[in-house]
């Protein structure tokens, strides 16, 4: 029987980290592989060749796979009866500190006024949290280091409810169409369906943590996410915007009831480097890593080691 104590945990989280901007998911790799496979284009096909080139070597050798780390954003799923629930966030912005210098990964954290970098990924209200409370002594976390070139091209769409699901599908197809080569197709489009404005949003992020190989559990969202996958492959925009069979590697939607007045869409674009990274926390200390084939968390190596 292991132990369970703050400076374990934060050494566990920072191996976390590097996990998840260092490894694809296997979703994720072999999406990518199976679209070089298919892929029609030469110029397109050189690109998904050099991304599956770029995410070996990323792995092999230890570094992050792009210059842009992200924002460090985290999904916590926690048991009221953890014991250092009282004390997870501040592990989590501790444990962020420490992986900006360990990894190591970029400073990202910017004071919008002022526009100084913290250095060291932290600052008002970031590491952003998302907390679900439920029973247990257990802790689920999920790391999601979101890069700026795709966050620029998410987008909030207000859509009439009139509308219905062609009003959807054009929020989606508008916001991938404008988007282009800017968030470094082919991308994963989490889409947020109903709640509120911030709820959809939300959603749309929440849906990028599926694996793009599991579909939606109801049928019916099950069928408009193929249907948006397949059209927006139409669009022929390509891997880095430069034309080809996929511009799209993914569809994931997730949805809240909402107001008889309102439907909004939160459409979030995430780059071919869909990092994210989820381990399971038992309150006897044991870790296991749930989104990589990796036996412990603690055989990750960090600078220095």
């Amino acid at each position: 029987m292991s132990s369970l104590d703050k400076e374990k945990l934060i050494d566990a989280l920072v191996r976390q980290i590097k996990i998840s901007v260092t490894t694809l998911p296997d979703d994720i790799k072999t999406a990518i592989r199976k679209a070089y496979e298919r892929e029609r284009h030469p110029v397109a096909k050189k690109i998904l060749s050099s991304i599956i080139d770029n995410f070996k070597l990323s792995e092999y050798d230890g570094i992050p796979m792009c210059q842009d780390t992200g924002t460090i954003t985290w999904f916590l799923k926690v048991g009221k009866d953890f014991p250092l629930l009282t004390s997870l966030e501040e592990i989590i912005v501790e444990a962020t500190r420490r992986a900006t210098k360990m990894v190591p990964i970029r400073p990202n954290a910017v004071d919008p006024f002022t526009g100084k970098n913290s250095g060291d990924n932290t600052g008002r209200f970031i590491p952003w949290i998302n907390w679900e409370i439920v029973d247990g002594e257990e802790a689920e976390i999920t790391v999601l280091p979101k890069g700026g070139g795709s966050e620029y091209t998410a987008q909030l769409h207000m859509v009439s409810p009139g509308l219905g699901i062609k009003g959807i599908k054009e929020a989606v197809l508008k916001t991938v169409y404008e988007a282009g080569g800017k968030p470094c197709p082919p991308i994963i489009v989490g889409v947020g369906i109903g709640g509120g404005a911030d709820i959809a949003m939300k959603l749309g992020k929440l849906a990028l943590l599926r694996p793009i190989t599991i579909r939606h559990e109801n049928p019916d969202v099950a069928k408009l996410e193929e249907e948006l996958l397949n059209e927006l492959n139409q669009l022929g925009i390509g891997p880095m915007g430069l034309g080809g069979d996929t511009t799209v590697l993914g569809v994931n939607i997730e949805y809240a009831h909402r107001h008889p007045a309102t439907l909004p869409v939160g459409v979030v674009t995430q780059c071919w480097a869909a990092r994210r990274a989820s381990i399971k926390v038992l309150s006897n200390g044991d870790i296991e890593v749930l989104s990589h084939k990796i036996p412990s968390i603690f055989d990750i190596r960090l600078r220095g080691e």
